[in-house]
């Protein structure tokens, strides 16, 4: 069984094992099923989007299909998005989108990995929703008056990613270049993505 390095064990980490174990036992899945899926999810990490977003950047008909269907285009270049249903919104010169889950930490896993502390906090998620301009503010990003602001919320079922606005001075650059430009925080919406 997966242990933490601390001997003591909190009641949610003792409830975790417990269900992991007796799910075992009855057969839903082996150990090695369980370690092959936690090394799968160590896998998924911010670049994955990022390369999603640079790729959007400089192929039009791909940026179509993924403002369409999410979930498709991203499956289309061979990424495993599971049941979770992806739903894009590009931030232009005129809206800038945000992301959240206000229930819990509903989360694009299969794109950027295990969401920010922040994220998951109940003062993000009550906050953003109410004054999302005061919060873009905490994390450095001003935004002029005329740009709307947009809050999406994830859902159990559905998950939100945001195709930043391409930063100008940025249109010789290669698409791996670009990814390196994208950070998970531009791709929740708290951030803008910078040129170098």
């Amino acid at each position: 069984m997966i242990r933490n390095e601390s001997s003591v064990l909190d009641h949610y980490q003792a409830m975790e094992l417990a269900v992991s174990a007796l799910l075992i036992e009855k057969g839903y899945f082996t150990e090695e099923d369980m370690v092959a899926e936690i090394n799968a999810m160590e896998k998924r990490t911010p670049e994955i989007g990022a390369a999603v977003v640079a790729r959007a950047w400089v192929d039009a008909e791909f940026k179509e299909r993924l403002i369409e269907d999410g979930t498709a285009a991203c499956e289309s270049i061979g990424l495993d998005m599971g049941p979770t249903r992806l739903m894009v919104v590009e931030s232009t010169n005129e809206v800038h989108n945000v992301i959240v889950c206000t229930l819990c930490s509903c989360f694009p896993r299969m794109l950027m990995g295990i969401p920010p502390d922040w994220y998951k906090s109940e003062n993000y998620r009550s906050r953003v929703v109410r004054e999302p301009r005061a919060v873009l503010k905490e994390f450095g990003t001003v935004l002029p008056d005329g740009i709307s602001v947009r809050v999406h919320d994830n859902t159990a079922d559905m998950r939100y990613l945001v195709l930043p606005r391409r930063p100008d001075g940025t249109e010789g650059m290669s698409q791996e270049e670009l990814a390196k430009l994208v950070t998970r925080n531009s791709m929740i919406g708290v951030a803008i993505v910078e040129a170098p």
